[in-house]
């Protein structure tokens, strides 16, 4: 025996909103990890090369998109990645790179790297923001 639906009536479906406030576990951008690629594209980058300052371009540049694309890797969904890369000659000077922004420490995080050689340094800064 089969029910049916009196006439005039309808059904109505409730649907739960389905935005995501928060990353799930596994969906974090971990900053140690990004840290620990970074030390290697850094020193796959710059190890054993002396500064040249036209060089230097084109090194900030490759240091900051390979970094980007290993992060990307991480299928890390809905965050951006920003990069930072500074490179210059070392002179017996004293550098300070910072940043500031607004975030939420609960879901965006950072990770720093710098590499030294007699000739040259290298600061990286890498961002991992969470949109909503």
């Amino acid at each position: 025996m089969e029910e049916s639906q009196p006439k005039g009536r309808q059904v109505i479906d409730v649907v739960l909103p389905t935005y995501v406030m928060k990353p799930a576990e596994d969906e974090v951008f971990y900053p140690a990890k990004a840290k620990a690629m970074s030390e290697k594209i850094v020193k796959a980058e710059l190890g054993g090369k002396e500064y040249d300052e036209q060089e230097a371009k084109e090194w900030s540049l490759n240091i900051a998109d390979a970094i980007r694309e290993q992060i990307k890797q991480l299928s890390i969904p809905r965050y951006k990645v920003v990069v930072q890369v500074t490179v210059g000659q070392m002179k017996d000077q004293g550098v300070r790179v910072a940043s500031r922004c607004l975030w939420d420490t609960a879901t965006d995080n950072y990770a720093s790297v710098n590499y030294k050689t007699q000739s040259l340094w290298c600061n990286v800064m890498c961002f991992g923001i969470y949109t909503e």
